[in-house]
């Protein structure tokens, strides 16, 4: 692991119900015994954001390494990116959430002393990031039922202690059965005449899944300097809505009337009604969203 140079390692105690905290001291240990003493440090989160706090004081180090899940490095990848770019580390991951989407996407495994294999092998690519109302996020940003979704997902986890795909699709079902809203929206694309629509979600991927694992936007890549867009428009009854949601797991959604695919590099979108919002899991109210691509704007660590 040399060549992770001097590293952080910013752990999430709470993550996957308390599993945090043992596994950032397993991590420690290993990263601390392959780095050396004088190359190693660790720091846990104690409250919301103060993992961004962290990144944005790490200038010294060559790598921080997130252990945790989506929201974790969420913080993260924003203090990171506050600061300049000859100073600014490279972004490891160590999955410990509860959907773990971009550790998904990085390809990286849910176990964590395979992980740390992974980590062992890494280099650095260059990572697009999105950018919303001045907000990066690596991996999602959605509106209305798939952000209610995502949303709703913290306080089901914390009362139930499920995680992963079970979490979701527990949510998801509730959220389709009871909670299908329409939205007006207005949007322009890229710098073009903007168009009025209505949408049930309206999905904004870096990567090419959220929720655990549903790959909303298949064909989205992390290093294309482009966002991938799945908007669903109404009307759409609750049987098929909860058929389509099912076979998104999967990616066979893709061939409805009703689901709308775009890519842009830009975006305006502006709701009559504020709808449900998340960035990478967090929520973002809002009634005007301006998004954008940080294209290869973040050095990541993949195997």
């Amino acid at each position: 692991m040399v060549h992770l140079g001097k590293t952080l390692l910013v752990a999430n105690p709470v993550s996957q119900n308390g599993n945090g905290a043992v596994a950032a001291h397993r991590a420690g240990e290993a990263l601390r015994s392959r780095l050396g003493e004088d190359r190693f440090d660790l720091v846990m989160t104690e409250a919301p954001a103060h993992g961004k706090r962290i990144a944005e004081e790490s200038a010294g180090y060559d790598t921080v390494v997130a252990l945790g899940g989506d929201g974790l490095i969420h913080e993260v990848v924003n203090g990171l990116m506050s600061i300049g770019e000859a100073e600014r580390p490279a972004l490891g991951v160590l999955p410990m959430g509860s959907g773990n989407d971009y550790a998904r996407t990085l390809g990286l495994s849910f176990d964590l002393e395979r992980s740390l294999k992974q980590l062992e092998s890494a280099r650095p690519r260059l990572f697009d990031l999105g950018l919303c109302n001045g907000e990066y996020f690596a991996e999602t940003l959605s509106f209305g039922l798939d952000a209610a979704i995502a949303l709703d997902t913290v306080e089901r986890r914390k009362r139930t202690g499920k995680t992963g795909t079970p979490l979701f699709l527990a949510s998801g079902i509730d959220m389709l059965l009871h909670h299908i809203k329409e939205y007006r929206f207005t949007a322009s694309l890229d710098g073009g005449e903007p168009f009025e629509s209505s949408m049930l979600l309206f999905a904004v991927q870096g990567g090419p899944t959220y929720g655990g694992g549903f790959r909303i936007c298949p064909e989205a890549k992390t290093d294309d300097a482009l966002l991938d867009l799945c908007i669903a428009h109404p009307p759409l009854g609750i049987p098929k809505a909860v058929f389509i949601f099912l076979l998104a797991k999967d990616a066979h959604h893709t061939g409805f009337k009703q689901l709308e695919f775009k890519r842009a590099s830009m975006l305006r979108i502006e709701f009559d009604e504020q709808p449900p919002a998340q960035i990478d899991g967090e929520p973002i109210p809002s009634l005007t969203y301006d998004v954008s691509v940080a294209a290869h704007a973040l050095r990541v660590l993949v195997p």
